[in-house]
């Protein structure tokens, strides 16, 4: 089945039933959006991805509890991340969602809870109150915008997308949308960084799952900006407010294009998170081609992507090799080295594992660009990823040295 998209205005509130807000309740002291509300007119099944990191912020435990049924609504709070903060930490989750639920008319299981922010501070619940009270009032289709500079903390653009998918075959068009935010503490292990996605598509709770799991592992979890992994990563994904009236299942010619098209849409995201990772100037694109398996080639590119000298030596232009090659070497993968080819854009700078004479002033031009292609042939097997990681700079340790002042 052939497939094809455009971009649409809206972000997460693109697909039909689903409405949104986003409003200053005073959690930042510069007075910016720090509360946001998703709510969908019709229950909506919900598949969520969650962090690995033992700390694991009551937010997502809350979360985890309320997935079991149905969802109509998630709150989510910046600016203070409550986590590693207890069993207060737990009762004010739960509250947030139960507010949400007064506010709406819903059960407080039907309602999940998101925070992002500064760690080990306790929700102002007064403050969370008003938030509520003001979100719910101002639901609306056209508040998606709002509710995706509400989730921003160091950010500095609004992370969205929404994609309208075109099956073809005389199948109905849908909609899959989404807005994330993430610029600092970036390596998603799935996955601070937070994702919501929507769809307007019926398919069957298990199958949501499945499909975000996969798309996850293709797109968010083959990023980095910092190799820090987060006690609140979470994406979630809602599909509801739809107008098929057949469930997807996996004999469902849409199944694997609703697979694509959900994978597409998390690629366009994650993206966006690393090109907007704090104090970046280039985004590097690093492909490994010729791995046995996917694990294989995930592990050797996030060991790149997370090596400070790798980082250091993008940032500074370099096209110092060895410092990748180092990188693969501790990944703790069993590879040839004998077989690695390595090619920075265009320009190959080794061979069969040994450093090549290339052009120094080719490669200068390949390292200064916004995008930098990497290349990485293993010659193992047919397995090929593409991660995208970023450098560091100056202004990321300017960031991050006085984050919580």
């Amino acid at each position: 089945m052939k497939l094809s998209m455009e971009n649409i205005l809206g972000g997460i509130t693109a697909v039909d039933g689903f409405e949104a807000a986003g409003v200053a309740c005073g959690l930042k002291k510069n007075g910016e959006k720090d509360f946001a509300l998703l709510f969908c007119r019709e229950p909506a099944a919900a598949a969520a991805v969650f962090t690995t990191n033992k700390f694991k912020a009551p937010p997502l435990l809350i979360t985890e509890q309320h997935l079991g049924g149905t969802v109509r609504a998630v709150a989510i709070n910046s600016g203070i991340a409550n986590a590693c903060t207890g069993e207060q930490g737990m009762d004010d989750a739960r509250k947030t969602a139960s507010l949400v639920g007064e506010k709406l008319g819903l059960q407080a299981e039907e309602v999940l809870v998101a925070s992002t922010g500064v760690i080990g501070f306790y929700l102002p619940m007064d403050k969370i109150a008003a938030g509520v009270k003001q979100a719910a009032s101002r639901l609306s289709p056209g508040g998606g915008r709002d509710a995706a500079q509400a989730i921003m903390t160091t950010d500095t653009v609004i992370k969205e997308s929404a994609v309208r998918f075109f099956p073809g075959e005389g199948q109905q068009p849908f909609v899959i949308a989404g807005m994330a935010k993430g610029s600092g503490m970036i390596c998603p292990d799935m996955a601070t960084m937070l994702a919501f996605l929507t769809t307007d598509l019926n398919v069957e709770k298990e199958l949501l799952q499945e499909a975000l799991l996969e798309a996850v592992a293709h797109s968010f979890n083959l990023i980095s900006v910092d190799g820090d992994t987060s006690t609140n990563d979470m994406v979630l994904l809602l599909a509801g407010g739809g107008t098929m009236p057949n469930k997807i299942d996996k004999e469902s010619p849409l199944w694997p294009v609703f697979q694509k098209a959900l994978a597409h849409v998390c690629r366009e995201l994650a993206y966006k998170v690393v090109a907007d990772g704090e104090g970046v100037t280039k985004v590097i694109k690093l492909t490994v081609r010729g791995a046995a398996d996917y694990d294989m080639a995930r592990r050797l590119a996030r060991s790149v992507l997370n090596s400070s000298l790798v980082k250091t030596a993008f940032f500074g232009e370099d096209a110092n090799w060895g410092r990748i090659i180092t990188a693969m070497g501790y990944a703790g993968v069993d590879f040839i080295p004998e077989r690695v080819n390595i090619f920075l854009g265009d320009v190959q700078v080794t061979d069969g594992g040994r450093g090549l004479v290339f052009d120094e002033v080719a490669a200068k031009a390949v390292l200064k660009q916004a995008e930098v292609p990497v290349l990485i042939d293993l010659k193992l097997g047919n397995t090929e990823i593409t991660a995208w990681g970023n450098d560091l700079s100056h202004e990321y340790i300017n960031i991050n040295s006085d984050y919580r002042s």
